[in-house]
């Protein structure tokens, strides 16, 4: 198939590029490399190096013989957006071009507005595209589990039966979000729901989890693949952080209580389930949610596994616990259901040892690289 990775510099976009392009699909990478001027803006880096998009694209061709075509431009130029659909023709548009960080979003008032203008904007200019240009491709939109919060109910996959004074019918899942960042998100799938209502677009909204992990099988072909390793307090996950924190030598920061549960998925996972998308795309003007995750993991428990695996190589390690800068439950039920992706054949690569202490090793390699002012978070909601 012909497939648009937008945001294909990024962690999840990478990886993703490789995998589809190596199965045998024409792949082009659309980015503005906005997440590397990031890394600038807050003093902050990879722990792993990273190389320029053309050198990544350069060696991937080189190694593999496969052509990955990148256009440098922004979803909120249309014009831009609208000539990358004419000379491509995109039989599906993943979507991962999107400020992806809720600490980000909640810095100060200009980064909330740059957040929800750059992401619900971005989104709308591509369903446009799509009415305009390519009304049969497939839109997977990479959407997030905190769309639904931690309600005290189980969360089903983005709609819910609903009795209510003796009537039922089929709704979206009530949604609480819990960042200006998470809003966007909630913003674009209603916007993407209601284009396929009008126009009869076809999209698939992926809840993503929080992704762990650092290589995939074609990351690891060569240095110059590799993908990026975020540890820092606004773009780093809680396990990332645990994960530097420990080869640097610093106590694990756990935010409040640790009661905090969150749904979590292997960087091979997101690689295969937007291939399941893909190859099982909705039908004409049908958005159909799946909840992208694997497990879920307190936050307490991440640091409780963290600190296991580091003794086991050696490593002394404390586990504090700091106040929560988020404004959140740090004690709450949490089930969600995932058995779209399961039943379309996907296979989970589950959060083992092993894999902490692959990404660990890799943090040791590169500690110098660490900058440790910035393991500690600095962005408060309050």
């Amino acid at each position: 198939m012909r497939i648009i990775i937008a945001g294909g510099d990024g962690f999840c976009g990478w990886p993703t590029a490789l995998y589809l392009s190596k199965q045998g699909h024409e792949v082009t990478i659309v980015d503005n490399l906005v997440r590397r001027r990031m890394d600038e803006e807050l003093h902050s880096n990879s722990v792993t190096p990273l190389a320029t998009l053309e050198e990544r694209v350069a060696k991937w061709m080189e190694l593999t013989g496969k052509e990955i075509k990148t256009f440098i431009g922004d979803l909120n130029h249309y014009d831009f957006l609208c000539e990358v659909f004419r000379q491509t023709e995109p039989e599906v548009f993943v979507h991962f071009a999107e400020q992806r960080s809720a600490p980000y979003s909640m810095i100060d008032r200009e980064h909330a507005i740059y957040t929800q203008s750059n992401n619900v904007l971005g989104n709308l200019n591509v369903l446009y595209a799509i009415k305009e240009f390519g009304p049969e491709c497939h839109l997977i939109k990479l959407g997030t589990m905190g769309e639904y919060g931690a309600p005290n109910i189980d969360i089903e996959e983005g709609y819910i039966e609903i009795e209510h004074n003796g009537r039922k019918d089929r709704m979206p899942y009530p949604k609480q979000p819990g960042s200006f960042y998470h809003l966007t998100k909630v913003h674009d799938s209603h916007n993407i729901m209601f284009a396929c209502k009008i126009w009869g677009i076809r999209a698939t909204d992926l809840n993503q989890g929080i992704v762990y992990g650092l290589h995939t099988e074609e990351t690891e072909l060569d240095a110059v693949l590799n993908n990026r390793l975020d540890y820092d307090g606004v773009f780093g996950t809680a396990l990332n952080r645990f994960l530097i924190q420990a080869a640097i030598g610093h106590d694990l920061t756990v935010y409040g209580a640790g009661g905090q549960t969150r749904a979590f998925l292997n960087i091979k996972d997101t690689v295969r389930c937007v291939e399941i998308a893909a190859n099982n795309p909705a039908d004409k003007g049908e958005f159909r949610v799946f909840n992208q995750f694997t497990e879920y993991f307190s936050v307490k428990e991440l640091a409780e596994r963290t600190k296991r695996v580091a003794e086991e190589m050696g490593l002394s390690v404390g586990i504090s616990h700091i106040e929560n800068p988020r404004v959140e439950a740090e004690e709450h039920y949490y089930h969600a259901i995932n058995t779209n992706l399961r039943e379309l054949g996907l296979e989970p690569n589950l959060l083992t040892d092993n894999v902490l202490k692959g990404i660990l090793e890799v943090a040791l390699e590169n500690k110098d690289r660490v900058i440790k002012d910035n393991v500690l978070p600095k962005v408060s909601w309050r």
